[in-house]
């Protein structure tokens, strides 16, 4: 049976606070990092494989070690904490519950680049996990884990907790950099990249939460153990959030590669009773949907892409038989329509016709040629634009055209749904 890791403290009392994280080895990874060489530390995150887990599914290790190395350089560590993605909330239970997690993991990390300032970038919404944080951060001063000379060393490390604005583009790495440098968040032309031009101009890497609270199990354990737990090119624990119409939805800690039948069926319960299930959103709305042939897919980076879809955040959307996937569709780009920072004239002005044209569809006004525009407004958008929500919403609504291409064309010739009748 696999042992939760970045879990494993969650249901402990007081498990925000030092005291309960110390009594289960909290920052004894810390103190062993500073025992070893920067390059050292930046190899053993190499070698145990980590992926970024904030969706891209980058290596750390290769990130950490495109920061220059000129010890004169200011160099900063943002840590990602604005989980704006629709489903996803695994982020939150660590910070939420266990911040000192996180707080060891960003020590750490920042003493392998050289940073001696980092911020945590926390969504707005989020009072809870951000006065926790800082709570947490205090209680890390007063015992040396943060401040001058961090456990006699000559290494020093301050940390901010910057609260968001409640904007999905700020999940978007340059963008949260504008914001945090008090700009509008608008995403940056890259290159140049933040590993050389980053915040306040100056190298600075950016991990998500979940990544950082790897870190210390990694230190503490070693590599060869990280990368023994799931497939060999995704390996490591991985959080999965499970939504919609199953039994038991909630967040699960599994290894990196647990099919999706298993999630769904013996960790989640299974689907709602009377219930069957129609479709799944693997990662997060931008995730392209699979459907009931596609449950024995390992969710990982790789498996999951040859799927023509990704695992994204992990959080996984279960849809039964009773939705309507035009209606899912819809919402969906509604959302990304309202989030989109209208900065690049594809993705502002191409999520406006798709809302309209999906908006005439589901209600019964749908012209024949209308499937036509809507893919045509896909090619316009895919891959034009300056950061990634574009594309995001361009592969959940090719997800949904390539699996479900009869409840379109049913809405457009009959002026109503088939999954629910006139509605």
């Amino acid at each position: 049976m696999f042992e939760p890791v970045l879990l494993k403290n969650i249901n402990m009392p007081d498990s925000y606070k030092l005291t309960s994280y110390m009594s289960s080895g909290g920052y004894q990874a810390l103190k062993k990092a500073l025992e070893m060489t920067p390059d050292s530390l930046i190899q053993m995150v190499k070698d145990s494989g980590l992926r970024g887990r904030g969706g891209a599914g980058f290596s750390t290790g290769l990130k950490w070690s495109f920061i220059p190395k000129d010890p004169t350089l200011q160099k900063y560590l943002c840590c990602n904490a604005d989980e704006g993605e629709p489903g996803t909330f695994k982020d939150r239970a660590i910070i939420e519950y266990d911040p000192h997690q996180l707080i060891e993991g960003m020590v750490i990390a920042s003493y392998a680049i050289g940073a001696d300032t980092s911020y945590i970038y926390i969504r707005g919404e989020f009072s809870l996990g951000a006065d926790r944080l800082e709570d947490a951060i205090k209680e890390a001063y007063q015992k040396n884990y943060l401040g001058k000379n961090i456990l006699g060393t000559k290494f020093s490390h301050d940390i901010y907790v910057h609260r968001g604005a409640g904007a999905y583009i700020c999940g978007e790495e340059t963008a949260l950099l504008e914001s945090i440098e008090g700009r509008r968040a608008l995403p940056r032309i890259k290159p140049p990249f933040p590993a050389h031009v980053g915040l306040f101009g100056k190298p600075t890497v950016i991990n998500n939460v979940e990544t950082l609270a790897c870190i210390p199990h990694i230190v503490n354990r070693g590599a060869a153990w990280f990368a023994s737990i799931g497939p060999a090119k995704s390996p490591g624990p991985k959080l999965f959030g499970i939504s919609g119409s199953v039994n038991k939805p909630g967040l699960y800690e599994l290894p990196m590669g647990t099919p999706l039948r298993e999630i769904i069926f013996t960790h989640a319960g299974g689907i709602r009773p009377g219930k069957k299930l129609k479709a799944v959103i693997p990662g997060g709305v931008s995730a392209p949907m699979l459907t009931e042939k596609d449950l024995d897919t390992p969710m990982d980076f790789d498996s999951l892409a040859a799927k023509g879809t990704m695992l994204g955040s992990g959080a996984v959307v279960v849809i039964d038989d009773s939705m309507c996937i035009v209606k899912a569709a819809l919402i969906t780009h509604e959302f990304f329509h309202h989030e989109s920072c209208g900065k690049c004239t594809p993705c502002r002005e191409g999520l406006d016709w798709i809302v309209k044209v999906m908006r005439r569809i589901e209600h019964g006004q749908g012209k024949e040629g209308d499937m036509e525009l809507l893919k045509k407004l896909c090619v316009d958008i895919f891959g034009r634009t300056f950061c990634p929500l574009g594309d995001g919403a361009v592969m959940a609504l090719r997800g949904a055209f390539n699996n479900f291409t009869e409840e379109f064309e049913y809405h457009i010739k009959n002026k109503r749904c088939m999954v629910n009748g006139n509605r």
